[in-house]
């Protein structure tokens, strides 16, 4: 298990945001567009391997051009404009919890999020939501150019922050992503909601006694 060797030396929390803080329902809506042919596996892993996905969510290609793109790869019948709208409702938004816990772990680390996203579902999140303003640095795959699992988007935010990975406590909902940190010296656990998050704290020591 990759855990700090002391507490206090985490500086910052690192989070992924669909799957850990925020809501996003792609898997199962994808399974039933693709006719079944897709599993719950396939399709979490059509989010991070896709071509198409990748296109939009490192800023190479617009809106119109990956549904296009997607529905072509995913060998479907309905128009793009009709998946695009689908789409953009997975994100759901913050979970129940995600807000508050922010706001109590604020004052003691540096927040960031790393997320794989796009200007679509960033954009919802931002005029209706209040969740970006509740970090420190927000690193958005569509703006640095760099996905999850790639090393390299880890690389990115350990440069920018000027901190050490041993400083450095990530969550994320996909085990490749966790591995991926966890090569370059992260902590690195996997969440799956804001419950798991707040589990991993208390185990850590580091849940706020101020947190719901």
């Amino acid at each position: 298990m990759n855990e700090p060797a002391a507490n206090h030396t985490i500086r910052v929390i690192l989070f992924d945001l669909g799957g850990v803080l925020v809501e996003f329902d792609g898997i199962a809506p994808l399974i039933t567009l693709s006719g079944n042919r897709l599993d719950k596996e396939g399709a979490r892993r059509f989010w991070l391997t896709s071509p198409s996905v990748r296109q939009l969510e490192t800023g190479k290609c617009g809106a119109d051009e990956f549904a296009r793109s997607a529905v072509a790869e995913l060998g479907l019948t309905m128009a793009p404009d009709a998946f695009l709208r689908q789409f953009v409702s997975w994100d759901r938004g913050p979970m129940d919890g995600a807000l508050s816990l922010l706001d109590a772990l604020k004052p003691r680390f540096l927040l960031a999020c790393l997320s794989n996203n796009n200007e679509l579902h960033w954009s919802r999140l931002c005029d209706e939501t209040t969740l970006p303003g509740k970090f420190h640095r927000c690193y958005l795959s569509q703006e640095i150019g760099l996905m999850k699992p790639d090393p390299a988007s880890f690389s990115y935010v350990i440069r920018d922050l000027e901190t050490a990975p041993e400083h450095i406590l990530f969550f994320d909902d996909n085990p490749e992503c966790v591995e991926a940190a966890q090569r370059l010296g992260l902590h690195a656990r996997r969440a799956r909601g804001v419950e798991e998050v707040k589990a991993v704290l208390a185990e850590l020591g580091l849940y706020p006694d101020n947190a719901g």
